[in-house]
């Protein structure tokens, strides 16, 4: 990965790291998933969301409804 990504969002759900990049992308903002999931026991590890650093705040900004929901 390139430097000056930053970390916007992770989870534990496939899924909801797939919502989050579409939603990023949707609004103009590159985004790079990672998975971390262990490859033999996919419960352990996350999905990452990366963007670049002057990004950072508007991502946000705009997964903030979707963070709230993981709690």
């Amino acid at each position: 990965m390139e430097k000056d990504w930053k970390l916007v969002y992770f989870t534990g759900d496939d899924y909801r790291g797939t919502i989050a990049k579409e939603l990023l992308e949707e609004n103009g903002i590159n985004a790079v998933v990672i998975n971390r999931k262990d490859s033999s026991y996919t419960s352990f590890g996350d999905i990452e969301v990366y963007v670049s650093d002057e990004d950072e705040e508007q991502a946000n900004k705009i997964l903030e409804h979707l963070k709230s929901g993981d709690s």
